[in-house]
């Protein structure tokens, strides 16, 4: 681009981005907006139990990271910044993103909220930007909090509502979208569904995400029981069948599709269905029923004005259930499915636009 026969060169950002899950790392480099390359780094689950809290697998999925960039022949010399996953384990923030910083390492470490492995997201970022001496940042964590506060009565006093979803994928899709229909966000109502392993929703209502249904208090999904009636759910606990490990475990990881057909693979699922099994069927179009009966919860917040609906998430590529979800919903609003997730590179541009100054992080500090 030339001004007045100046040559202005778009200066190039190379930034790494972590994802780390329960049994896998994953990252990517990207140069600006374009992905240079994205690896999945798997991990030993029999090596990782050895680890009492995720925080003590940090040396051993850092070098895992630094050997793939090795074999990758990138040189970290290269880099501007690293973005790691806003962990589950933060109390409540804002969304974009967080300079990385002392404080919230430690309250990760020492004070986190929730042990997930999403957590060392910022960890890794931090102690790999010490090592080069560059900026780590987090972006659209788990924890952002932007809930009505008529939103976070549940009933009960000492149970609020906390705001945890997949807030990163959602904003990502959710500003896709509204640059596809030639809008700015803040001018949309717009509910998103996430559907993994487990199934969120979300309402971002003129950029703000102001209500949801968390994965344990709505659909039931690959792994997840959803909303399951509570007295039930409080007997079972007390049946004596239980420990307050295998109770979770059994409602988050042992739930929904796994639950009811011992898979959380809705490829395998398909695949009955195709071969005539009609309980298959009955199952996986429950979990089409439920999704959209959440949609529809989500529609009363805005009072029907919903502009779209985003389906994503690794289970959007069954056309067999974004088809039935859709059947349901679309007199609502249209429908656009955005199948897979937008993590990594979610990631990589909210960064970007912090180093170009176009956006501003936020400092975290003591809660």
């Amino acid at each position: 681009m030339s001004i007045k026969g100046i040559i202005m060169v778009e200066k190039e950002y190379k930034i790494l981005t972590i994802n780390p899950g329960s049994t896998s790392t994953k990252i990517a480099v990207y140069e600006n907006e374009q992905e240079l390359f994205r690896k999945t780094i798997d991990h030993d689950l029999e090596e990782l139990s050895k680890y009492k809290v995720v925080a003590d697998q940090l040396p051993l999925r850092k070098q895992a990271i630094l050997d793939c960039l090795k074999v990758m022949n990138f040189s970290l010399a290269q880099l501007a910044a690293v973005s790691g996953r806003g962990g589950g384990g933060l109390p409540p923030v804002k969304k974009g993103a967080y300079r990385v910083n002392p404080v919230m390492v430690d309250q990760l470490v020492h004070r986190n909220y929730s042990d997930h492995a999403s957590n060392l997201g910022a960890l890794l970022a931090y102690d790999i930007g010490n090592g080069l001496h560059i900026p780590a940042y987090i972006y659209d964590a788990v924890a952002v909090d932007e809930l009505m506060d008529v939103a976070r009565l549940s009933g009960l006093p000492e149970l609020p509502r906390v705001s945890r979803c997949h807030v990163l994928n959602m904003r990502a899709v959710a500003l896709k979208v509204a640059e596809k229909m030639y809008k700015n966000v803040e001018e949309l109502n717009i509910i998103v569904t996430h559907m993994g392993g487990g199934v969120t929703s979300s309402i971002i209502n003129k950029g703000r995400l102001i209500d949801l249904i968390a994965d344990d208090e709505g659909p039931y999904s690959p792994e997840r029981a959803g909303r399951v009636q509570c007295r039930k759910l409080i007997d079972l606990c007390f049946s004596g069948k239980h420990n307050r490990w295998s109770a979770t475990r059994r409602v988050k990881g042992e739930g929904g599709l796994v639950a009811y057909l011992g898979t959380n693979s809705a490829l395998a699922v398909e695949e009955k269905i195709k071969n005539g099994d009609e309980y298959a069927k009955l199952v996986y179009y429950g979990m089409a029923y439920q999704v959209a009966k959440g949609i529809g919860e989500l529609a009363t917040v805005v009072n029907g004005k919903v502009d779209v609906i985003i389906l994503t998430g690794a289970v959007a590529h069954s056309k067999m259930m974004t088809e039935w979800i859709t059947e349901r919903v679309s007199f609502i609003a249209p429908v656009e499915i955005m199948p897979g997730e937008n993590e990594m590179e979610a990631l990589a541009l909210g960064v970007l636009r912090v180093l170009r100054g176009q956006e501003t992080a936020n400092e975290f500090v003591e809660n």
